[in-house]
């Protein structure tokens, strides 16, 4: 089994340049895995530029829904030695807008049931995986309570995929203005 390392930050606080910077540093072959859709112009504009920006060695998945899953069938071809996932926070989003198509009307426990099942299947995928995984993941319990029933059900179903990730990672570390915090394993 590979390495499990989960990035941990706020919107801006440098946590895919950090995961970027390590895959480049680390010896072997790079899977992107990214989990964006371009929905909307802007969107469609940061994904270029994020393509742009990514060595062009690197091999690249674009994957929505049902990340483990599909990684395990098309990562094998790739035979990647460090997948990078960027972002967990987008996965968890493609997965809620599926299950809630009306914003207004939340299922909760469908929601809950359906990002379980997704993170279970990403940790099935890392632990049969021979490769070092980052995963990107933002941290949005810090901030105000949403006002809507969505926003406060993505709030804590990202919470509670960041918690699933971080009981089985090797490492963990939360970006702050640009600067990685270890948080595990603890340093010595």
């Amino acid at each position: 089994m590979g390495k499990l390392t989960l990035i941990l930050g706020g919107a801006r606080s440098g946590k895919s340049t950090f995961a970027e910077k390590r895959a480049q540093k680390a010896a072997g072959s790079v899977l992107y895995i990214a989990t964006a859709e371009a929905k909307d112009p802007e969107m469609a504009s940061r994904i270029e530029s994020h393509k742009r920006e990514r060595p062009s060695h690197w091999q690249t998945l674009e994957i929505p829904l049902e990340v483990g899953r599909t990684a395990q069938t098309q990562a094998v071809a790739v035979a990647a030695d460090i997948v990078l996932l960027d972002c967990l926070t987008l996965l968890v989003t493609n997965v809620l807008m599926q299950v809630n198509p009306d914003p207004d009307v939340v299922d909760e426990s469908a929601s809950n049931a359906a990002v379980v099942a997704e993170i279970e299947g990403l940790i099935t995928a890392v632990a049969q995986s021979s490769a070092n995984w980052l995963i990107v993941s933002n941290e949005v319990g810090l901030g105000l309570v949403p006002p809507y029933p969505l926003g406060r059900a993505y709030r804590d179903t990202l919470g509670r995929a960041n918690q699933m990730l971080a009981q089985v990672a090797d490492e963990v570390y939360f970006m702050i203005a640009g600067l990685p915090m270890r948080m595990m394993p603890e340093e010595a």
